[in-house]
């Protein structure tokens, strides 16, 4: 996999060409998964960019501009910001810029776009986009609107056809739908097949009530993103701190037994001995054990939670040197 042998240039609504990015060729879209549609789309701007000799960035756009438009947070992200850096990053991308989605935005015709932002304000050598970008006022604007301002302001631009979800027909598109209703359901085998890598989350350790340890179950909490809609259930995972990376089980949910609170990830990690609070660390979902439930009392919980441990492990043992069992790592 192509890296970056520096570190990933992050600009918000520049208005000159960000220093490091100048005449870049740009992957756009809102790229929330950064799945394997996405990825084709930035692995063939990365591929112009090198024929090029130019850096290669993506642009995208925030907050979501479907949460712009209703006005709340609506959408599933499946990568916020600073994981969709993250993953750039080990992509071998260059950039991320990104632009303030807003209504005044959304209302401006398509020719402000491919002038004023591609052309004027960020000077790009090229642009690459997948078969349904469309952008501007009404949507106005289009892949064959993107070629013919193309030509006329100077870039070349590129529009990569859709990606089927798997290689034995199917002619459903790699979609961030499709993967956030796969997560919704709890199937992330699914959603890292549409992905390319397993579904992750980033959080800082933070300090709970510490009633897992007394269960003989010490966990790492983790609260998600807002707008997560992972299934509530136990799952199989891998969790990466300080570049190493550990296998354990984890609960996503309120835990009903206990206080029916707000949603929280709780990690427990197989045969660890550490301190992780106010870490940042990396929790990757790789198999589904189980649903979210409530027991009758706690002896009955850590007799579940047992059966949990030693299924997670099955689980993990299986896909254990599989390829994509984690998602693509840092360059160390």
């Amino acid at each position: 996999m192509p890296r970056s042998a520096h570190p990933l240039i992050v600009a918000r609504d520049p208005l000159v060409p960000p220093p490091g990015l100048e005449s870049a060729v740009v992957a756009i879209g809102n790229f929330d998964g950064l799945h394997r549609g996405h990825r084709g789309v930035i692995a063939r701007a990365q591929a112009l960019a090198e024929r090029l000799g130019k850096p290669c960035a993506l642009l995208t756009f925030e907050p979501h501009p479907a949460d712009c438009f209703a006005g709340a947070s609506v959408i599933f992200r499946l990568t916020p910001p600073d994981a969709k850096a993250a993953l750039l990053a080990r992509l071998g991308l260059d950039g991320m810029i990104i632009l303030t989605f807003d209504k005044a935005f959304a209302s401006r015709p398509p020719q402000d776009f491919t002038e004023d932002i591609l052309s004027r304000r960020l000077g790009i050598s090229a642009a690459v986009a997948g078969y349904d970008f469309c952008f501007g006022a009404k949507r106005a604007g289009n892949p064959d609107f993107l070629r013919a301002e193309g030509e006329r302001l100077g870039f070349s631009v590129e529009i990569v056809e859709r990606i089927t979800q798997d290689e034995s027909g199917s002619l459903d598109a790699v979609s961030s739908t499709a993967t956030r209703e796969a997560l919704a359901a709890g199937d992330v085998e699914l959603a890292a097949k549409l992905l390319g890598h397993p579904y992750f989350v980033e959080g800082v350790v933070l300090h709970g009530k510490k009633l897992g340890r007394t269960l003989g179950f010490p966990t790492a909490n983790i609260e998600l993103d807002p707008s997560n809609r992972l299934r509530h259930g136990i799952y199989a995972v891998t969790l990466e701190t300080d570049g190493v990376v550990h296998e354990g089980v984890a609960n996503f949910g309120r835990r009903p037994t206990v206080d029916n609170g707000p949603p929280l990830l709780e990690v427990f990690v197989f045969d660890f001995d550490g301190d992780l609070y106010g870490k940042t660390v990396e929790v990757a979902f790789i198999g589904f054990v189980r649903g979210e439930a409530k027991f009758p009392s706690l002896d009955a919980l850590t007799a579940q939670m047992r059966e949990d441990a030693a299924r997670a492990r099955e689980i993990l043992a299986a896909h254990r040197g599989a390829d994509g069992l984690a998602p693509p790592r840092r360059e160390e």
